[in-house]
């Protein structure tokens, strides 16, 4: 039996589960996430735990199963405490700053860049060179944080460019003098 699969999922006070077949609809303080699962997989709420069984050992029913109980669990705790993902810019002139609901960064390039985020999610800046990126879905989350980090990338020889907060960029040598 899979470890993870095995695991009940609690549902805490205020989050309103609801179980259609293979759709499930998760409602909290912080929103409402909706996902389908595999049909094969069988998930039951019983007294306030999320239970997620697989029919038989076969090698996809072993892979949806731990699967399955994960992404259900992300959801509960995006519904309750939300994601967040923090982003540090690096380097001389670089920043940040909100207009409206759109982030504006000024990165090097001739034109500010504008980020407009997907509904559900939310950017804020705490300073100029720190960006956060909040919201209930776990992967737009990480997905919103990969296209801003994208959009300047961590180069290798200064470490200039935007980065996750606890990445570490590992700094190549530059060019060594000519010897004569």
């Amino acid at each position: 039996m899979s470890r993870i699969g095995k695991l009940p999922i609690p549902v805490p006070a205020g989050v309103d589960v609801k179980i259609d077949g293979n759709h499930i609809v998760v409602k909290g303080p912080k929103g409402t996430l909706e996902r389908d699962f595999s049909s094969e997989m069988n998930v039951a709420l019983e007294d306030g735990h999320i239970l997620v069984t697989r029919p038989s050992d076969d090698k996809q029913h072993r892979a949806f199963h731990g699967l399955t109980r994960s992404l259900i669990h992300n959801m509960v705790v995006g519904v309750t405490t939300g994601y967040e993902k923090t982003l540090d810019m690096i380097g001389v002139g670089y920043r940040a700053q909100m207009q409206g609901t759109k982030l504006v960064l000024a990165i090097g390039y001739s034109h500010p860049v504008e980020v407009e985020p997907a509904a559900g999610l939310s950017i804020e800046c705490p300073a100029p060179t720190k960006i956060v990126v909040k919201g209930a879905d776990k992967q737009m989350v990480g997905q919103l944080a990969a296209d801003i980090r994208k959009i300047r990338q961590p180069e290798p020889y200064k470490g200039k460019g935007i980065r996750y907060t606890n990445e570490i960029v590992k700094l190549k040598a530059g060019k060594t003098g000519k010897k004569k």
